[in-house]
């Protein structure tokens, strides 16, 4: 199980859509969680980071995992389903992405679930939702005051 009492937190984005990508790093950048966000494109990349094969092999293990479902070459349901069947996978926290609840429903169907569940449009409230999931992840927050 992931470590929650380091300085910063391993954050795994894994979305090819290059507009959530900027938002991520942005709400995670201006409320100053201390993180260090990876970003996969597709659930092959995700799985051989998370298993750090290849050219991840020296990828950190995350404490968080942010997944889209709508990913090329592994769609998310199998990355979520791997996650979870793997036994060194299977206790990371994983916060799907989704555009529709009808997704939610589908996971819960095949008996694959998240951690946490945000729909899309993602916003930085959607974002930090998903990291309220997990208090002592958003114990790390601090919100920058703006003057």
């Amino acid at each position: 199980m992931p470590s929650y009492t380091s300085k910063h937190v391993e954050i795994l984005l894994i979305d090819d859509n290059p507009a959530d990508v900027r938002l991520a790093q942005e709400t995670l950048k201006d409320y100053k969680l201390q993180n260090v966000l990876h970003v996969v494109q597709d659930g092959e990349s995700a799985l051989a980071f998370l298993r750090r094969e290849g050219r991840y092999a020296d990828a950190p293990v995350p404490d968080l995992v942010l997944l889209d479902l709508a990913l090329p070459k592994i769609d998310g349901i199998e990355v979520l389903a791997q996650i979870r069947t793997d036994e060194r996978l299977s206790n990371l926290p994983v916060v799907v992405m989704a555009a529709s609840p009808v997704d939610q429903e589908m996971l819960t169907d095949l008996n694959v679930t998240p951690d946490c569940f945000i729909l899309k449009p993602l916003t930085v409230e959607r974002y930090l939702e998903a990291i309220r999931c997990f208090p002592q992840l958003a114990l790390s927050i601090v919100k920058i005051a703006t003057a």
